[in-house]
């Protein structure tokens, strides 16, 4: 709506005035103006020590013997460490099964509370309802 505006007073006293008269910044005019042009993204470069496909296939490997099948990366990480065997940090472990199968969740269902409703206290007839004063007062 502003930038409206502006484009309508630019002709008569021009961008900067215009800006200044509504409150509007003249750089955002001028970038609505002139949007940049789309560029395609960069191919990201993969790191040095980035694992191979084998040693992803490795750590797959290991993740899915019989062995490990039913235990959580962290504790196959563990395990692996106290025999000597590193493979990778537990968040790869994590990485390598989401790309692979394409998500890890947990396996239990997790509980969800549903909404506390606060109860209301309704009385239809004298002394049906008796309640308390939470407030403190001063003694006088």
């Amino acid at each position: 709506m502003i930038a409206a505006t502006v484009d309508e007073l630019t002709p008569l006293i021009g961008t900067r005035p215009a800006c200044r008269a509504l409150g509007a910044s003249p750089a955002t005019i001028y970038r609505r103006r002139r949007p940049p042009k789309a560029r395609a993204p960069k191919p990201r470069p993969t790191p040095e020590r980035a694992l191979s496909e084998a040693e992803r296939g490795r750590v797959l490997e290991v993740l899915h013997s019989e062995r490990f099948v039913d235990v959580s990366p962290e504790e196959t990480w563990a395990t692996l460490l106290d025999e000597g065997t590193y493979l990778c940090s537990t968040r790869t472990m994590y990485r390598i099964l989401a790309a692979h199968h394409g998500g890890v969740r947990e396996r239990r269902d997790q509980l969800t509370h549903p909404a506390y409703n606060k109860p209301e206290l309704l009385a239809e007839r004298p002394n049906e309802l008796w309640s308390w004063d939470v407030e403190r007062h001063e003694a006088l």
